[in-house]
């Protein structure tokens, strides 16, 4: 039997939650264009910058990959297209295993950049304090579920596709299942609580540039840039066509 809790936790939370991710970008595009920016601290540092980005970044993409797979195609997709529990186990917790690795790597990189190096820590704000502490809960309860139920099997038999899988799905096809939720490991549980947060504090923090393409480079007209002449004194007279003196005419 469903309670109330659950159906506050389950139901109402997720719909709360996407409503500020969408409404959120939504004002945030309308009443904060330039703030619509990564805030890039590159010109302060590069070094450690170099490994933890593309470590963070590729690893967060294959993570993400890795969860539209695993909550959004069901499992009779799968196995429709002759993939066994045992083939998608293995494929997830390797290929999963790997890039939550480099994930976590890349994140402790860039939180230690950003703590360590004196202008990068100047230009952190408070909300990008709160964005990396939320992300660093969400990712390290996913590869601790990832751990705890396919190497360690702390979780039992428990299904995640036949139960947080279908809950997921739900969400966004109006059938709700938050019984099973309810019934899912508590790994599972705060795994989706802390995942349903920062979704919520996404418009707010630096992660909107994930939405951003720079797209009107396509048709942007070049930009021309020139050397300044090594001149002292007088301003150089205005760039434009070169001058040319009168000349007398001939006489034959």
């Amino acid at each position: 039997m469903t309670s109330t809790l659950d159906v506050l936790l389950w139901v109402v939370v997720p719909y709360v939650c996407l409503a500020f991710f969408v409404l959120g970008h939504v004002w945030r595009y309308r009443y904060d264009k330039f703030g619509w920016t990564t805030r890039s601290t590159q010109l302060y540092e590069r070094r450690l910058l170099r490994w933890a980005s593309p470590l963070f970044h590729f690893g967060i993409l294959a993570v993400f990959l890795g969860h539209v797979m695993g909550l959004g195609i069901p499992e009779s997709w799968t196995e429709a297209v002759g993939m066994s529990d045992e083939a998608y186990h293995f494929v997830a917790v390797t290929i999963g295993g790997v890039a939550g690795f480099c994930t976590v790597v890349g994140l402790v990189l860039l939180i230690y950049r950003r703590r360590t190096v004196g202008p990068v820590f100047r230009a952190t704000t408070r909300m990008d304090k709160v964005m990396y502490l939320v992300l660093a809960v969400v990712i390290f309860l996913g590869m601790w579920n990832t751990v705890a139920g396919s190497v360690l099997n702390l979780g039992g038999d428990y299904d995640y596709r036949e139960g947080v899988s279908v809950w997921f799905r739900g969400i966004f096809l109006l059938q709700l299942h938050p019984e099973l939720m309810a019934d899912a490991p508590i790994g599972f549980q705060l795994h989706g609580m802390a995942a349903m947060l920062l979704f919520a504090l996404w418009p707010f923090t630096r992660l909107v540039h994930v939405f951003s393409a720079p797209v009107g480079y396509l048709w942007r007209p070049y930009v021309v840039y020139r050397a300044r002449p090594d001149r002292l004194g007088t301003r150089p007279p205005r760039r434009g066509w070169d001058r040319v003196e009168p000349q007398e005419p001939s006489r034959r």
